[in-house]
């Protein structure tokens, strides 16, 4: 008896400490999962090239070594670089070829856009992850498509980057080194007037480069999750070339506009300061080159266009992505009223009336040839004008067709800004301003009307 009550009791202790390890280690499973998802690169990762390119444009902040030294680079080349480039070295009795008297608006507008771009990828990925902040962590509720999709768009972006970057670095890399080479500055704080030029513009030539690619990483990464949403709203378009039910569509449509609400409100910030930065910018420009005595030339105001054309092609990236994907958000509209049309009139024709009734021959007015072999890449899934095959659509009512369509004219969804849509109209009216600025500031400069 003793030796079943001792055994009794070495049992029970055994299973309480199995029972103590069992809820511990899903905590520190998931903590652990969680820390690997938001910071870390694996063999199999998505993501592992990505991160890569972000360490080597030191704006990785997935620890502690690389938060400092993403902080430490940002501050040399966005802040300190500039400015002492602004106060030390631009000479002050250079001539009419070598001044540069706009230099305080295209440091101001490169600096602050830099800043609030680093502020808010920094806040971005410190309070979602990398992974959550690019819907990754979603993508095994997607289909194959979609999946293979994105990634492939993934890869492609850093190439779209550095199509926008390059070409205006080439630009400014021949203005600096025309600038100096020719006797810009005399400043021989290196002991030796030639290093020292040398250092100085390679330092303003890695500060444009930074600030400017900091700018179009933020706006690349928009364009790139509003293509997710575009592969989305494609995939979703598919439920009404198959057998679905009206519930099973509305949660579909529900979860596309959850993600494009998400998107608004993480962006919503970084879209409305950077439209007042480069409108503000632009207005600043006019106003220093319209003046009665501004002397202007290529060699003076170069540079200036140089970072207004910059800085609008990164606007117009924000904006054409976030019509683009309203614009296949509110299309489903009209595909879900064409699929309703289909449907009543399959429904309608498939009926058998009780009595009899005399078919009247009818006449086809206009013709029915098919032009999809002439469309080409013009149409999608969403935009398409053929007709939706109707079949198993008597499973599902005309009543909740109709409130289906009905929800979808009342619910339109995209990406918006503080509640107001950033549709197509919106583009227009921005785009007009933005361009006429630009077009009239380029004809002062350059001589571009």
């Amino acid at each position: 008896m003793p030796a079943q009550k001792k055994n009794s009791v070495f049992f029970d202790a055994s299973m309480e400490e199995e029972d103590r390890r069992e809820t511990l280690l899903p905590n520190n499973n998931n903590n652990k999962n969680k820390a690997f998802a938001r910071s870390q690169s694996h063999a199999f990762d998505e993501l592992k090239s990505f991160r890569s390119w972000l360490k080597w444009m030191c704006v990785d902040q997935s620890g502690a070594w690389h938060t400092f030294l993403s902080w430490s680079v940002f501050i040399v080349l966005a802040i300190i670089v500039p400015c002492l480039s602004h106060f030390y070295l631009a000479c002050s009795d250079c001539d009419s070829r070598h001044s540069r008297p706009y230099d305080t608006i295209v440091q101001l507008s490169l600096t602050t856009l830099a800043t609030l771009s680093f502020v808010c990828l920094s806040q971005f990925v410190r309070k979602y992850g990398l992974r959550r902040f690019l819907f990754f962590d979603r993508l095994c509720d997607e289909s194959e498509t979609v999946r293979k999709g994105y990634t492939a768009q993934l890869n492609r972006s850093l190439k779209l980057l550095f199509i926008f970057v390059l070409p205006c670095f080439t630009v400014e890399c021949a203005y600096k080194i025309w600038w100096y080479a020719s006797g810009g500055t005399r400043i021989p704080f290196l002991g030796n007037v030639i290093v020292s030029d040398t250092v100085a513009c390679i330092l303003e030539l890695c500060s444009w480069l930074y600030r400017t690619v900091v700018f179009f990483l933020v706006c690349v990464l928009f364009r790139l999750i509003c293509y997710l949403q575009i592969l989305r709203l494609q995939d979703f378009a598919q439920v009404f070339q198959v057998d679905s039910d009206v519930e099973s569509v509305l949660r579909e449509h529900l979860r596309v506009r959850r993600h494009l609400r998400i998107i608004s409100h993480r962006y919503r910030v970084f879209i409305m300061w950077a439209l007042i930065i480069i409108t503000a910018s632009q207005f600043a420009s006019l106003l220093m080159t319209t003046r009665p005595a501004a002397d202007l030339n290529i060699y003076k105001t170069g540079e200036l266009a140089l970072c207004s054309v910059s800085l609008l092609a990164g606007l117009l990236i924000i904006l054409r992505s976030a019509t683009r994907i309203t614009h296949k958000a509110q299309a489903v509209t009209s595909l879900a009223a064409k699929w309703h049309v289909c449907a009543t009139i399959d429904s309608f024709d498939n009926t058998e009336a009780e009595t009899p009734v005399t078919r009247v021959v009818n006449t086809q007015v206009f013709p029915d040839g098919s032009d999809a072999d002439d469309v080409g890449d013009e149409e999608d899934e969403i935009d398409n004008t053929e007709l939706v095959p109707s079949y198993a659509y008597n499973t599902i009512s005309f009543q909740k067709r109709q409130a289906l369509v009905t929800y979808f004219e009342n619910n339109r969804a995209g990406i918006t800004l503080y509640g107001f849509m950033l549709d197509r109209t919106s583009l227009h009216t921005i785009f007009g301003i933005e361009l006429s600025l630009v077009l009239w500031l380029l004809g002062k400069t350059i001589g571009i009307s």
